[in-house]
């Protein structure tokens, strides 16, 4: 018998894979994760209704196409059928996208920090990652449009960004996309938008619409509430769109999370009243972290972010220690979700309690 082993890719040894928000020992009782930005609440009654139907049908394969999901979101958001494209998560249709325009030694330009699945995406679809340093917190689009080269074949944005909160405004951005050749594609990710209430901040979608070359990123994890299904989306262009498509999986998306994706969409009112809660929360435990002294980033999304650098991993300890997870990134700082009032109390309570001001 050979005593080789099988090979693999050779970028499978310089990354760490995804790591996923921690979930948090009880302590007295209580246990509270801040670590995914999860939306604090389970699915409406309505929604949770068609959940439960539609797992009477999980023998069947789900609709490969994701017709009645697609005419849905193409109808809420006011834009052809053919403009849209389907995918397990947001992030699912992101690794869609890069392996329809990655060749190897292509560039995929993005801000850092930002969403931590970018570099590894990145990696895997052979692209080579440009970072371009965040500037106070945010997107120095200034800075990533010098970056852009004649190997750039993609660009995100996030906005709000993932960890920080921090937006791009409109003039900002159409600015900024006004500097990209029209053979590069920007992806304008905005997983948070619903959580926006800048008024400065511009609603892609509006965008993309005169611009072949920008894409739009939304998911169903976030305000809808179906992070445990996987269900996300892009609007581009049909070339866009179509590519996207064709570099799916199939069946991709089930049927389960098509169902409740739609049955979401039709109540999408009574959702985004829990939206405005969760909104009020995190002004609330921003200003209360900046009434005892942190310096907090103006957030537009579902999450605050501090800055901690070396005392990072001993914030995350502490904040374990009374049984809430956090999300720390080692040497730079910790992002945390906005969860219930009681979630909040209890994590600006081990705040308040933590010598170190970032």
């Amino acid at each position: 018998m050979s005593d080789l082993s099988p090979r693999f890719r050779a970028v499978l040894s310089t990354f760490p894979a995804y790591k996923p928000g921690g979930v948090p020992a009880a302590v007295g009782g209580q246990a509270h994760k801040l670590s995914s930005n999860e939306s604090p609440y389970g699915p409406l009654p309505s929604v949770a209704e068609v959940i439960a139907e539609a797992g009477r049908g999980v023998n069947r394969y789900p609709d490969n196409g994701a017709g009645a999901l697609t005419a849905a979101v193409a109808g809420r958001f006011d834009v052809p059928a053919e403009h849209i494209a389907v995918g397990c998560g947001s992030v699912g249709v992101l690794q869609q996208l890069l392996g329809a325009v990655s060749d190897p030694g292509d560039e995929v330009l993005y801000a850092w920090r930002s969403f931590e699945a970018y570099p590894p995406l990145a990696d895997l679809a052979g692209a080579t990652s440009v970072r371009v340093p965040l500037r106070d917190e945010t997107h120095d689009l200034a800075a990533m449009a010098a970056a852009i080269t004649p190997r750039t074949r993609l660009i995100l944005v996030c906005n709000p960004n993932n960890p920080t909160g921090t937006v791009v405004g409109r003039r900002q951005l159409t600015e900024f996309l006004d500097q990209v050749p029209g053979d590069c594609l920007v992806v304008l990710d905005e997983a948070y938008h619903e959580y926006i209430r800048d008024e400065s901040v511009p609603d892609g979608v509006e965008l993309y619409r005169d611009r072949p070359n920008v894409a739009v990123l939304r998911t169903f994890s976030k305000a809808y509430g179906l992070a445990g299904l996987r269900v996300g989306f892009l609007v581009g262009h049909p070339p866009v769109a179509a590519a996207v498509r064709t570099t799916m999986l199939p069946f991709t998306v089930n049927s389960v999370a098509q169902a409740a994706a739609i049955a979401s969409l039709a109540a999408e009112d009574e959702l985004l009243e829990r939206v405005e809660s969760v909104v009020k929360e995190r002004d609330r435990v921003r200003s209360a972290l900046a009434a005892d002294g942190w310096r907090v980033p103006v957030t537009e999304a579902n999450f605050v972010w501090l800055r901690l650098g070396a005392h990072t991993t001993e914030f995350a300890a502490a904040c374990a220690r009374d049984g809430i997870a956090v999300r720390p990134f080692a040497g730079e700082g910790a992002r945390i979700s906005i969860g219930t009032p009681e979630a909040n109390d209890a994590f600006l309570a081990a705040a308040g309690a933590f010598p170190y001001r970032g």
